[in-house]
């Protein structure tokens, strides 16, 4: 578990917006200190000023694009030049695609799996050496309800998220014990600009959706009590549950309908 929040160290990916933005401003207010990683600086600055602004926090900004090959080694590089130690880490940062078979680049589905597995992979084992050697610190991986089942025109998303549920449950496994927790957290539809940018403009308005603050929250009091896996909201966890009481076949046919609405474009979400 974490030593304790305060005076320590943070490093939160896809820091510029919605859940890693909402990460650091309740981290934050927790008496952290945090490095932002992200593609855009400019939302990080404003967010870095205003945390300063309010709970006196220091912010270490890196720009950096994690889909790139070595990125997280980069990133970790500027991190050890700060000489401290990172008590969390919250792999926030993630790709999102909605699109038919047809219109999906290959290209950009490399570069998906390269943020969503890769990426995640290579920081979680840079850091966790260091926490349990100390005896304590914690992980947050951003899986997904999507990791639970196939899920049609977002078929390599949901796959890259059941590997960060998989990955994430088993090193909880080994590393509760020498005092480090590693929670995957599994949010349903979230209200930020995952949809509109990944090919579904106005989705949101049509199906229930959670804040960044409700997640957050959740995700928080699951690492305190040191679960393996949440999944914030009670109808996200329903749905998490429903491969298990029908066809796998039904399932995938469901969830079919369900994304119909943005198959027709073929866009990203990154942060």
């Amino acid at each position: 578990m974490l030593d304790t929040y305060n005076d320590r160290w943070a490093l939160v990916t896809g820091a510029s917006s919605g859940i890693g933005a909402e990460f650091a401003a309740r981290l934050a207010g927790r008496g952290m200190h945090l490095i932002l990683a992200a593609r855009r600086t400019d939302p990080m600055n404003t967010l870095a000023q205003d945390l300063l602004t309010k709970h006196g926090t220091n912010c270490h900004i890196v720009t950096v694009d994690l889909a790139e090959p070595d990125a997280s080694r980069r990133l970790m590089e500027e991190v050890e030049k700060l000489g401290v130690n990172v008590e969390l880490l919250v792999n926030n940062a993630g790709v999102g695609r909605i699109g038919e078979i047809e219109g999906t680049s290959p290209e950009d589905v490399q570069r998906m799996l390269s943020l969503n597995i890769l990426t995640l992979t290579d920081l979680t084992y840079r850091v966790l050496p260091g926490m349990l050697e100390r005896g304590h610190g914690a992980i947050i991986n951003l899986a997904s309800v999507a990791a639970f089942q196939p899920v049609a025109f977002m078929g390599a998303y949901a796959a890259s998220k059941s590997f960060v549920l998989h990955f994430s449950e088993a090193l909880w496994a080994e590393a509760r014990s020498r005092g480090v927790t590693v929670l995957a957290l599994c949010p349903g539809v979230t209200r930020t600009e995952f949809f509109d940018v990944a090919g579904a403009p106005g989705w949101l308005d049509k199906h229930t959706s959670q804040t960044p603050f409700k997640v957050v929250r959740t995700a928080l009091t699951a690492l305190e009590r040191r679960r393996q896996y949440i999944i914030p909201g009670w109808r996200n966890y329903l749905l998490s549950l429903w491969v298990r009481f029908t066809t796998r076949r039904t399932a995938i046919n469901e969830s079919k309908r369900y994304f119909r609405s943005g198959r027709k474009n073929n866009r990203t979400s990154e942060d």
